[in-house]
């Protein structure tokens, strides 16, 4: 080649002729159109919240039951054997927390049902403050 900065032309344009091209390219805009979406509701449906409730009423959540919590030293844990005794953070007969989806729900006592523990509720926690907690770790 003659000369390294002259440029060879691609599919017979010139590299300026192709920059200038491809620049009008972008300022055109696309066009742009509103997606048509099927309308699933059946007719005659007003979507009552009694019906959009129906949606989630099999849907299995995890419940549990705390009696009380303590913390320990990994030395302490490592100790552990059959017919050693953790002491928690409440006394005896103070009400057990239930927990639903490891959210706070209510408060109960512990009561016995044909030889399976079970819990009586005794106070429920308020919805404001249910809705309140949603976003905090327990």
């Amino acid at each position: 080649m003659s000369d390294e900065n002259e440029r060879m032309p691609v599919d017979g344009n010139t590299e300026e002729e192709l920059l200038e091209e491809q620049m009008e390219n972008v300022n055109e805009m696309p066009e742009v159109s509103q997606a048509k979406l099927e309308n699933f509701e059946k007719p005659g449906n007003s979507g009552s919240s009694r019906s959009r409730l129906e949606l989630i009423m099999d849907i299995v959540l995890p419940v549990s039951i705390e009696l009380g919590r303590t913390r320990m030293y990994v030395k302490d844990v490592l100790e552990l054997e059959r017919g050693s005794i953790i002491e928690l953070d409440k006394m005896a007969g103070e009400p057990v927390d239930l927990y639903i989806n490891n959210k706070k729900m209510a408060e109960g006592e512990v009561v016995v049902v044909d030889k399976h523990f079970g819990i009586r509720i005794t106070h429920l926690i308020d919805p404001e403050d249910r809705i309140k907690n949603l976003g905090k770790e327990n």
